[in-house]
Protein backbone atom coordinates (compact mmCIF):
# COMPACT_ATOMS: atom_id res chain seq x y z
CA UNK A 1 0.00 0.00 0.00
CA UNK A 2 1.54 3.34 -1.21
CA UNK A 3 1.16 6.88 -0.22
CA UNK A 4 0.01 8.91 -2.82
CA UNK A 5 -1.27 12.45 -1.11
CA UNK A 6 -1.69 13.85 2.38
CA UNK A 7 -5.40 15.27 3.06
CA UNK A 8 -8.16 16.10 5.13
CA UNK A 9 -11.32 14.04 5.07
CA UNK A 10 -13.02 17.15 4.19
CA UNK A 11 -10.69 17.61 0.95
CA UNK A 12 -11.08 14.07 0.52
CA UNK A 13 -15.37 14.34 0.29
CA UNK A 14 -14.79 17.49 -1.87
CA UNK A 15 -12.47 15.13 -4.13
CA UNK A 16 -14.61 12.25 -4.30
CA UNK A 17 -18.00 15.11 -4.74
CA UNK A 18 -16.42 16.93 -7.17
CA UNK A 19 -15.17 13.69 -9.61
CA UNK A 20 -11.63 13.64 -9.05
CA UNK A 21 -11.33 9.52 -9.03
CA UNK A 22 -12.54 7.73 -12.43
CA UNK A 23 -14.86 5.43 -11.46
CA UNK A 24 -13.28 3.23 -14.69
CA UNK A 25 -9.99 2.95 -12.95
CA UNK A 26 -9.81 -0.35 -11.19
CA UNK A 27 -7.43 1.47 -8.38
CA UNK A 28 -8.96 0.95 -4.94
CA UNK A 29 -8.03 4.26 -2.62
CA UNK A 30 -9.09 4.89 0.60
CA UNK A 31 -7.95 7.25 3.46
CA UNK A 32 -5.62 6.59 6.60
CA UNK A 33 -4.52 9.27 8.76
CA UNK A 34 -4.52 11.58 5.82
CA UNK A 35 -3.10 9.48 3.28
CA UNK A 36 -4.60 8.55 0.17
CA UNK A 37 -3.70 5.35 0.18
CA UNK A 38 -3.90 2.48 -2.66
CA UNK A 39 -5.56 -1.07 -1.31
CA UNK A 40 -4.25 -4.55 -2.09
CA UNK A 41 -6.09 -5.97 -5.06
CA UNK A 42 -8.07 -8.37 -3.86
CA UNK A 43 -7.94 -12.35 -4.69
CA UNK A 44 -10.08 -14.50 -6.01
CA UNK A 45 -10.67 -16.94 -2.45
CA UNK A 46 -10.65 -13.69 -0.46
CA UNK A 47 -13.38 -12.22 -2.53
CA UNK A 48 -15.27 -14.87 -2.16
CA UNK A 49 -14.79 -15.01 1.28
CA UNK A 50 -15.87 -10.99 1.79
CA UNK A 51 -19.09 -12.45 -0.31
CA UNK A 52 -19.72 -15.37 2.10
CA UNK A 53 -19.37 -13.50 4.98
CA UNK A 54 -22.27 -11.05 3.61
CA UNK A 55 -24.53 -13.46 2.64
CA UNK A 56 -24.06 -15.47 6.47
CA UNK A 57 -24.66 -11.93 8.18
CA UNK A 58 -27.69 -10.78 5.81
CA UNK A 59 -29.35 -14.27 6.63
CA UNK A 60 -28.14 -14.29 10.33
CA UNK A 61 -28.66 -11.21 11.77
CA UNK A 62 -31.96 -9.55 12.77
CA UNK A 63 -32.21 -6.91 10.17
CA UNK A 64 -34.34 -4.85 11.90
CA UNK A 65 -31.48 -4.36 13.56
CA UNK A 66 -28.54 -3.86 11.75
CA UNK A 67 -26.97 -2.78 8.36
CA UNK A 68 -24.20 -5.05 6.83
CA UNK A 69 -21.97 -3.18 4.17
CA UNK A 70 -19.76 -4.59 1.59
CA UNK A 71 -16.49 -2.58 1.31
CA UNK A 72 -17.88 1.23 2.06
CA UNK A 73 -16.56 3.63 3.94
CA UNK A 74 -16.80 4.48 7.75
CA UNK A 75 -15.88 8.08 8.69
CA UNK A 76 -13.09 8.49 11.23
CA UNK A 77 -13.09 11.81 10.64
CA UNK A 78 -11.03 12.45 14.02
CA UNK A 79 -8.35 10.60 12.62
CA UNK A 80 -8.14 12.20 9.34
CA UNK A 81 -9.37 8.07 8.14
CA UNK A 82 -11.86 7.03 6.03
CA UNK A 83 -11.36 3.29 5.76
CA UNK A 84 -13.02 0.83 3.47
CA UNK A 85 -13.42 -2.54 5.33
CA UNK A 86 -14.56 -5.60 4.06
CA UNK A 87 -17.55 -5.91 6.15
CA UNK A 88 -19.13 -3.38 8.71
CA UNK A 89 -22.02 -4.38 10.34
CA UNK A 90 -23.88 -1.18 11.68
CA UNK A 91 -26.21 0.16 13.95
CA UNK A 92 -29.54 0.39 11.23
CA UNK A 93 -30.64 4.03 10.70
CA UNK A 94 -30.21 6.35 7.65
CA UNK A 95 -26.70 6.48 6.51
CA UNK A 96 -28.10 8.38 3.42
CA UNK A 97 -26.92 12.25 4.18
CA UNK A 98 -23.61 10.92 6.03
CA UNK A 99 -21.03 7.90 6.45
CA UNK A 100 -21.20 5.68 9.51
CA UNK A 101 -18.63 6.87 12.33
CA UNK A 102 -17.52 4.67 15.22
CA UNK A 103 -20.42 4.98 17.06
CA UNK A 104 -22.08 3.47 14.66
CA UNK A 105 -20.23 0.56 13.91
CA UNK A 106 -21.32 -2.96 15.72
CA UNK A 107 -18.44 -5.07 13.67
CA UNK A 108 -15.85 -4.31 11.29
CA UNK A 109 -14.27 -7.39 9.54
CA UNK A 110 -11.27 -7.46 7.11
CA UNK A 111 -10.63 -10.52 5.05
CA UNK A 112 -6.61 -10.63 4.65
CA UNK A 113 -4.75 -12.65 2.85
CA UNK A 114 -1.62 -10.29 1.19
CA UNK A 115 -3.12 -7.30 3.09
CA UNK A 116 -2.52 -9.67 6.61
CA UNK A 117 0.16 -6.95 8.33
CA UNK A 118 -1.31 -3.68 7.15
CA UNK A 119 -4.64 -4.98 8.42
CA UNK A 120 -2.92 -6.11 11.87
CA UNK A 121 -0.93 -2.93 12.37
CA UNK A 122 -2.67 -0.13 10.37
CA UNK A 123 -5.75 -0.68 10.45
CA UNK A 124 -5.91 -2.43 13.55
CA UNK A 125 -4.24 0.77 15.13
CA UNK A 126 -6.71 3.03 13.15
CA UNK A 127 -9.58 0.89 14.69
CA UNK A 128 -8.74 1.05 18.24
CA UNK A 129 -7.70 4.77 17.73
CA UNK A 130 -11.50 5.23 17.10
CA UNK A 131 -12.78 2.92 20.26
CA UNK A 132 -14.38 0.18 17.82
CA UNK A 133 -14.98 -1.94 19.97
CA UNK A 134 -14.81 -5.52 17.95
CA UNK A 135 -12.78 -6.02 14.90
CA UNK A 136 -12.24 -9.37 12.90
CA UNK A 137 -9.18 -10.07 10.86
CA UNK A 138 -10.24 -13.25 8.85
CA UNK A 139 -6.53 -14.77 8.18
CA UNK A 140 -6.60 -16.48 5.14
CA UNK A 141 -3.82 -18.19 4.92
CA UNK A 142 -3.92 -19.97 8.30
CA UNK A 143 -7.76 -20.37 8.13
CA UNK A 144 -8.24 -18.23 11.16
CA UNK A 145 -10.59 -15.97 12.44
CA UNK A 146 -8.43 -12.82 15.34
CA UNK A 147 -11.43 -11.24 17.46
CA UNK A 148 -10.01 -8.14 18.57
CA UNK A 149 -11.87 -6.85 21.52
CA UNK A 150 -11.87 -3.91 24.58
CA UNK A 151 -9.69 -0.96 22.71
CA UNK A 152 -6.84 1.09 24.25
CA UNK A 153 -5.13 3.79 22.92
CA UNK A 154 -3.76 2.44 19.41
CA UNK A 155 -4.24 -1.15 20.51
CA UNK A 156 -6.42 -3.64 21.47
CA UNK A 157 -6.22 -5.21 25.22
CA UNK A 158 -7.80 -8.28 24.48
CA UNK A 159 -6.74 -10.19 21.39
CA UNK A 160 -8.24 -14.25 20.35
CA UNK A 161 -7.69 -16.19 17.66
CA UNK A 162 -9.76 -18.90 16.87
CA UNK A 163 -9.21 -21.74 14.43
CA UNK A 164 -10.64 -24.50 12.38
CA UNK A 165 -13.44 -26.30 14.73
CA UNK A 166 -14.20 -23.33 16.88
CA UNK A 167 -16.91 -21.00 16.99
CA UNK A 168 -17.17 -16.72 16.64
CA UNK A 169 -19.24 -14.94 18.31
CA UNK A 170 -19.76 -11.20 18.45
CA UNK A 171 -20.47 -8.91 21.11
CA UNK A 172 -23.32 -7.17 19.49
CA UNK A 173 -25.12 -10.61 18.96
CA UNK A 174 -23.92 -13.74 20.85
CA UNK A 175 -25.89 -16.12 19.48
CA UNK A 176 -25.40 -15.63 15.87
CA UNK A 177 -22.72 -17.98 15.97
CA UNK A 178 -19.82 -18.52 12.85
CA UNK A 179 -18.23 -22.08 12.46
CA UNK A 180 -14.82 -21.55 11.06
CA UNK A 181 -15.34 -25.19 9.12
CA UNK A 182 -18.00 -23.66 7.64
CA UNK A 183 -16.52 -20.04 6.81
CA UNK A 184 -13.09 -21.99 5.09
CA UNK A 185 -14.88 -24.99 4.03
CA UNK A 186 -13.82 -28.86 3.12
CA UNK A 187 -9.58 -28.52 3.94
CA UNK A 188 -7.68 -28.17 1.19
Amino acid sequence: MSSIAKLSVSEYRRMIDGGVFDPADDRRLELIHGELREMSPIGDLPAWLVEWLNDWSLSSLPRALVWVLIQNPVDISALDSVPQPDLAWLKRKDYRHGRPTPGDVLLLIEVSDSSLRYDREVKGSLYAQAGIQEYWIVNVPEETIEIYRQPLGDRYGNVTTLRRGDVARSLAFPDVALALDELFGEPA
